[in-house]
Order: C-alpha cells, then structure tokens, then sequence
C-alpha cells in the first residue's frame, strides 16, 4: 500500500497495511510500496507502540474526513469540538493535520498563538478551561506562510502532534484531516491503528461533484478498515431570513447524501441548512453555538453530535466488554 510521499494511490483490491496479505496480494504487484509492506515497514515503526501508550488516556477518537476540499471539514470539526466542550465534565482535544491548509487557528479565535515546550511535551493551546488545540498553523511564522513539505515530512509532524504534545487526560480527541486519501490520512490512520479509533465522520455536500469524491473516501475507509460513524450532509438548503422559503444552492442532483448512504449503508447523521452566520462565526473566531442559539444550523448541529455520542458511548461499551472477554 502507498505509504511514502508522492506515491501513487493505493491500488484496487489493496488488502491495507494491517492485512497478514499486505505486500503479497495479487493488487499489490507493481505499488511502490510493495517491498514495504511485504517487509512489514509499515508496521513496524516504534512511534506506533509509542503512541498507543500516550492514546491510553483518551477515550474517544474520531477522524473528520472527507475526499473534497471546500465542503466544510474544518468548520465541522470546530463546531463538534465546541458542541462536546459544552458538557463541562468533558475534556475536549481539536488536531489539526491539514499541514498545508491549518485553518483551525482562524476557526477557534487563536490565531498567532505559539506552542510552549514542558518536560512533559509540547503544550496544546487552549480555547477553553476544557477544549484544547494543536496546529501546525502554531508553529508559522505568520498566517501567510506556505507550506512546502513532502510526504515524509508531513508524517513527521503528525507522528509529533500524537506522540510528543503533552494531551493529559483526553474524552474526546478529534482530528480535523485535509481532503483526499493521501500522506495525512494514511499516517493518522497508520499511528492509531493499535488505539482503537472510535470512526470517521465524512463530510460532503449535496451536489454530485462531491459525493463523487466523498465515495472515494469512504472506499479508502473500507481498505484501510477505518470504521465509519456517518455522513453530514452541510450546505444543506438555504431558508431566506426574510421570506422563509428554502432554496437549494447545491441541488442534490444525484440525491444527495441521502441517497448516498442508503446505496452505500452507511448512517447519515444529519444535514446542516447554509447559514452565512457560520462563515462569519468562523472568520471572527468565535463559536457558532453561542453566537447564534436558534439558528436551524445550531440544531441541526446539536442533533448530529448527540448521534455522534451515543455512538462513542456505544463504540466504548463494546470495547469494554471485547476487552473483558479477553482477560
């Protein structure tokens, strides 16, 4: 399976890095990480073992990925991460692995924050007592700077943000991915594959040049073996402050995500109508949730990451009992 940077796709019928099969299918002839696999270098990196340890005190983890860029990944994953921080009780992490694109900073008002170095690690910055957050986007110089690194390099920082920042005690950790199936997505995957990753939340929009991409993704899910928590649907329909009379911006030619998931059995967890309060709330830094309480955007929201619950909760029953079992 394509591990390194610059590598072609993974190819069709790849039985993914965790497979006994992996480097020896009959798909895997003519991948450049053929070797690799075969070898067992995927899996034999120390920082996997390493980083199991420090996941051990953080309960749940979930990816939010999606195989289109511009649909709103980061704006979700912002947004879930407030919507769980509201629970006091709850110690909330946001990772962002976008290394090109880290637009988590802007979206969660801590923008120019630097990360300090502890003998414990690399500490996150904190939005609130509860919510914290690391980004490469911390570690620029300025917003405008670009980032010019290649796969290895990408892998490297994801390998430090997992193994080196000082996380304590964590309920949920979410990890904000840029689109595609590629260096970032095969390294976070990689590096938790021994810590039970509670799923992925894949995110699309309802035209058919996305779910088109999106389809990609949730394909990559299955080769990889990354459990899939649900579809969101955003920009779901736009209700005119004024008149009230819902508009689609993005008509759902091909029937959405909706039609999507009952073609591909996989749960939707719900659609979030466009509200330009959102772009705004995010472009001023501030939450969504607070500024604007009734929007249906807000309660869309809510709802999503109620199912979004009771799925960790189930996900962590189950692991429970697995783990029992084998005491």
């Amino acid at each position: 399976m394509a591990e390194e940077a610059g590598a072609a796709p993974p190819p069709h019928g790849c039985p993914g890095t965790s497979s006994a099969q992996a480097g020896r299918a009959a798909a895997c002839q003519g991948c450049p990480s053929q070797g690799l696999c075969a070898a067992g270098g995927a899996r034999s990196d120390p920082a996997i073992e390493e980083i199991k340890e420090k996941m051990k005190i953080v309960k749940h983890k979930i990816l939010v990925l999606s195989g289109k860029g511009g649909v709103g990944k980061s704006t979700f994953s912002a947004h879930l991460a407030h919507g769980l921080a509201k629970d006091e009780t709850k110690q909330v992490a946001l990772l962002d692995i976008d290394i090109c694109g880290p637009s988590i900073p802007k979206i969660m008002g801590i923008e120019g924050e630097q990360v300090h170095q502890s003998g414990s690690g690399w500490s996150p910055v904190y939005v609130e007592e509860n919510l914290c957050v690391m980004s490469v986007g911390f570690l620029l110089s300025g917003p405008d700077d670009a980032v010019i690194w290649r796969g290895p390099k990408k892998n490297g920082m994801i390998k430090q943000f997992l193994r080196d920042v000082d996380w304590g005690e964590i309920d949920y950790l979410i990890v904000d991915t840029p689109p595609g199936t590629s260096d970032e997505h095969l390294s976070i995957v990689q590096y938790l594959s021994s810590s039970h990753i509670d799923g992925a939340i894949i995110i699309t929009t309802p035209q058919e040049v996305a779910l088109q991409d999106v389809r990609k993704e949730i394909n990559f899910c299955h080769k990889v073996k990354l459990p899939i928590i649900g579809v969101v649907e955003n920009m779901s329909g736009f209700v005119c402050p004024k008149c009230k009379i819902e508009s689609q911006i993005f008509p759902p030619t091909t029937g959405g995500a909706e039609k999507m998931c009952q073609n591909l059995n996989i749960s939707l967890l719900g659609k979030v109508p466009l509200d330009p309060q959102i772009g705004k709330s995010c472009d001023q830094g501030q939450s969504f949730f607070s500024e604007i309480p009734d929007s249906p955007a807000t309660s869309s929201y809510r709802n999503i990451i109620q199912r979004i619950q009771e799925h960790c909760g189930f996900h962590h029953s189950q692991e429970k009992l697995s783990n029992q079992g084998m005491e």
